[in-house]
């Protein structure tokens, strides 16, 4: 749904125009994931990542720095509290700068909490970025490097979506749409790959795109959200050849409907849009932000380093139907 990208007032409705009747901000909902943000984890014993009940060490991004754009709220501070538990440095990204530092001590203070015998606390850090502007871009990374030393990974979850007919949208929000989802993707990707290469390094960027990159949602109107998530997609199949011969790897997530608590208002509001979703995954049900936190550390991590150019749905099935 809309994020904090998309800080404008409404546009009026006309006559015929579908104006966010599914896809909007709401001034009541403070932080739209709330206590959710920070689910509960099971606690580790000794360092971030190493958990009472074995797994693989190569799952473990200890050692590594990540950028998270969106990082503040939603989707986004859920993956990115993922890479924290699991050993990383995380920079948050984000419109709102309050909101990223003040989600930065929170994860610094639920790893704690939770993990008070580790020998190691994750730095995690808030800072501002208007994703779609390029010195915005080149400014940020430069402010993360100088605080964090460098940059391994990279997780680009800002983005927005409206529902409008595609002939009544505005050309001018379109633009707006595109400059976050598809230009802000691209600007990162670039400016850390420039970073590792510089380096000599290897690493990995995990693009967050959407099933709607790869199929038609109904029975909201979203063309241009569509597009600039297919955008997204064969942007990171691109990338991934690109510059495999960097050692640098770039795969997509697409989440398929999650239920944040943004969108839970929504549906409430509207009970047949959410039970015509529902018919539509094989699995019965919306899928929870947490359910992108395996997804993603399995990117970062070394576990998928021979995964490149890769599109993982997490939709419940809903696009093999």
């Amino acid at each position: 749904m809309r994020d904090q990208h998309d800080h404008e007032k409404p546009i009026p409705e006309e006559k015929g125009e579908h104006v966010g009747s599914f896809s909007r901000t709401d001034d009541s909902i403070e932080i739209p994931f709330d206590e959710k943000a920070v689910p509960k984890q099971e606690p580790v014993q000794g360092r971030g990542g190493f958990h009472f009940h074995r797994t693989l060490a190569s799952f473990s991004l200890e050692g590594k720095t990540a950028v998270v754009t969106g990082g503040a709220r939603g989707l986004g501070l859920v993956m990115a509290q993922a890479l924290v538990v699991s050993g990383a440095d995380v920079a948050l990204v984000d419109l709102n700068k309050e909101e990223a530092e003040k989600q930065a001590k929170e994860l610094v203070k639920v790893f704690k909490d939770e993990n008070p015998g580790a020998d190691r606390v994750p730095k995690v850090t808030g800072h501002y970025c208007d994703v779609s502007d390029e010195n915005s871009v080149e400014g940020v990374l430069s402010d993360v490097v100088s605080q964090h030393g460098k940059i391994d990974n990279l997780v680009t979850s800002a983005g927005f979506t409206e529902n409008f007919d595609a002939i009544k949208y505005p050309i001018d929000r379109v633009r707006k749409l595109w400059g976050v989802n598809v230009d802000g993707t691209y600007l990162f990707a670039t400016g850390v790959a420039r970073h590792l290469m510089e380096r000599k390094a290897p690493g990995s960027i995990v693009f967050i795109g959407s099933m709607s990159g790869a199929i038609v949602n109904v029975p909201q109107p979203q063309a241009p959200y569509n597009a600039s998530k297919a955008a997204v997609r064969h942007l990171g199949r691109s990338l991934a050849v690109e510059w495999a011969h960097a050692n640098i790897r770039v795969n997509v997530i697409e989440p398929g409907y999650m239920l944040t608590a943004l969108t839970e208002k929504i549906l409430n509001e509207n009970p047949d849009l959410g039970n015509k979703w529902t018919s539509l995954i094989p699995q019965g049900k919306m899928g929870r932000p947490v359910d992108l936190m395996g997804p993603v550390v399995f990117l970062c991590s070394d576990a998928s380093n021979y995964v490149t150019g890769a599109d993982l749905r997490v939709d419940g099935g809903y696009t093999c139907t």
